[in-house]
């Protein structure tokens, strides 16, 4: 089992924010409107950097939306920043007409996602979002593990074209992918080779992922772990080529099982080439107010839980 260390925890929501600021700087059509959250999504070294390009919507999000799409129109390439649950679920109608529909080149940043949320509680802890958008036709999904990663996802929208949802959080988490680390949208992220189980995971599970693998390396198991940082277009050749090898897979996320990674994961299965497939993600529930690794372990989103999967998986080959 190939070794990870970190040496510092970061919020990837501040990622987003340098990545951000370091876009504004390199591109003048990059603009930036929030929804009353500007703390909240780091986006004040932009508004500070860039006053005439930065947009203070209030709290706005469905108004936001339809003004981000308006200045693409003009060239512009706008990042939206608000909480996950509202970035969707509140302005679904916005996005599916005037941005997905329409093709507009919008950038939908969202924070706060998840289990992860912690103590707001179940109306803000968003775990269908992934779903939501992935279900748009021509929108692009993005959910990065650590601060390094989600910088280098921001920077890599502002090159790409057509509407694209990227997803981070509130709480602070392992640091561990190189800062110099080429971020590929559609392409997986190899982590450690193996040959017993794949294990596919997104977000904050990704350095859970990390920790389960050397757990089963402790049991003999050799775990293939695969950072798969974009839900859609998801990486199906990488998902294919691991399981030929492993026979089975472990899907791990801070999400509904339903709609969000493992289904992807699943249909690209059953369509070419079936093996035994174990979730780790929420069954179906709504969250609760609670701290987040108590939620985390709770609702088993974690590394014991993905070991367990592993075990599962591995004995029904």
């Amino acid at each position: 089992m190939k070794k990870y260390t970190y040496t510092e925890s970061k919020d990837t929501r501040s990622g987003f924010g340098a990545g951000l600021l370091e876009a504004g700087k390199n591109n003048k059509n990059v603009v930036g409107l929030c929804a009353d959250l500007i703390g909240s999504l780091k986006m004040g070294d932009f508004q500070k950097e860039f006053p005439e390009r930065f947009f203070q919507i209030g709290i706005a999000e469905a108004n936001m939306m339809g003004i981000a799409a308006g200045l693409t129109i003009g060239g512009k390439i706008p990042f939206t920043g608000t909480f996950a649950n509202f970035s969707t679920g509140r302005v679904y109608d916005q996005i599916r007409q005037s941005i997905a529909y329409s093709g507009k080149n919008v950038k939908i940043c969202a924070s706060h996602a998840g289990l992860t949320l912690g103590e707001d509680g179940a109306t803000h802890q968003i775990l269908e979002d992934l779903g939501l958008m992935k279900m748009l036709p021509g929108m692009t999904v993005i959910n990065p593990c650590d601060y390094n990663q989600t910088k280098a996802a921001t920077l890599a929208l502002v090159d790409h074209q057509g509407p694209a949802y990227l997803r981070f959080g509130r709480p602070v988490v392992p640091n561990f992918t190189p800062a110099d680390q080429p971020f590929v949208i559609g392409k997986a992220i190899m982590l450690n080779e193996g040959k017993d189980v794949t294990i596919v995971a997104t977000g904050h599970l990704v350095w859970e992922a990390i920790q389960a693998g050397e757990e089963l390396e402790k049991l003999g198991i050799d775990a293939e772990i695969i950072n798969i940082h974009t839900i859609k277009p998801l990486d199906e050749e990488a998902i294919l080529k691991s399981v030929a090898k492993t026979g089975c897979i472990v899907t791990a996320e801070e999400h509904n099982r339903l709609g969000g990674l493992g289904e992807s994961v699943a249909q690209t299965l059953v369509t070419n080439n079936p093996v035994p497939q174990e979730f780790v993600a929420v069954d179906d529930q709504f969250g609760e107010s609670g701290k987040p690794a108590d939620l985390m372990e709770k609702y088993g989103l974690n590394a014991a839980s993905i070991v367990e999967a592993a075990k599962k998986a591995i004995a029904r080959k």
